[in-house]
């Protein structure tokens, strides 16, 4: 059985329509990537399945979990506790320290964690030395280059271990050795973590990692 399905999932923003009928199954822990040019509503659809916004029609499932009958609460719990997110923008909080900002969804979700607090902070420095940051934990972010920024990032998003990790253009700020490298954590690190991973890029060097690729095209999925 699917881990992710999607069936004839619609989008529209006004009168235009972005995505037009998607239909995708994803087994658990399997790692893909959907690529397509700008405005092909690639982004648009990973956020539906971060539970970011909501279907216009159509349906989507993530494990026991169906996104489009689900509220406002039941959305955001989803999100801290299921999904790990990673934007081309690391998007972290500049007034508090780096290991502050990795460890904010686990204090925001403390009494409904899987792991106690320690536990998840004990991963999180495990993470950040296998990453090459822990010199980064006591800084603010503006202090930190962009590769750096981008590894805080995914130790964040890995921190509770998300059955789900969603990146969108992890990479588009990078150049092309922290491209590299930052394409190959994110595999080694979703499969050590049994994540299902999902990238989406326009990436053809990133693209190129993945076995299955799939092309999103004027609003619709292609393999």
């Amino acid at each position: 059985m699917s881990f992710v399905r999607a069936k004839n999932v619609k989008k529209n923003f006004g009168s235009i329509e972005v995505l037009k009928g998607v239909y995708l199954e994803i087994a658990s822990k399997e790692h893909l990537v959907i690529k397509g040019v700008s405005g092909s509503g690639k982004s648009t659809f990973l956020h539906l399945l971060a539970g970011l916004d909501s279907v216009a029609e159509g349906e989507i499932v993530v494990g026991d979990s169906n996104l489009s009958k689900m509220n406002d609460g039941e959305l955001a719990t989803y999100r801290n506790l299921c999904v790990g997110l990673v934007f081309q923008f690391h998007y972290l909080l500049p007034s508090i320290k780096c290991l502050d900002n990795i460890l904010l969804p686990a204090r925001i979700s403390e009494s409904r964690l899987a792991d106690d607090f320690s536990e998840v902070r004990k991963r999180v420095i495990s993470l950040a030395n296998v990453l090459e940051v822990n010199h980064c934990l006591q800084k603010y972010p503006y202090e930190l280059s962009g590769g750096e920024q981008q590894r805080i990032n995914i130790i964040r998003a890995l921190s509770l271990r998300p059955t789900l990790l969603l990146c969108d253009e992890p990479t588009g700020n990078l150049d092309s050795v922290n491209s590299d490298k930052v394409s190959r954590l994110l595999k080694e690190l979703a499969e050590e973590f049994a994540s299902t991973l999902i990238i989406v890029t326009h990436n053809e060097r990133v693209a190129s990692c993945f076995p299955r690729q799939i092309v999103m095209k004027d609003g619709l999925l292609f393999e």
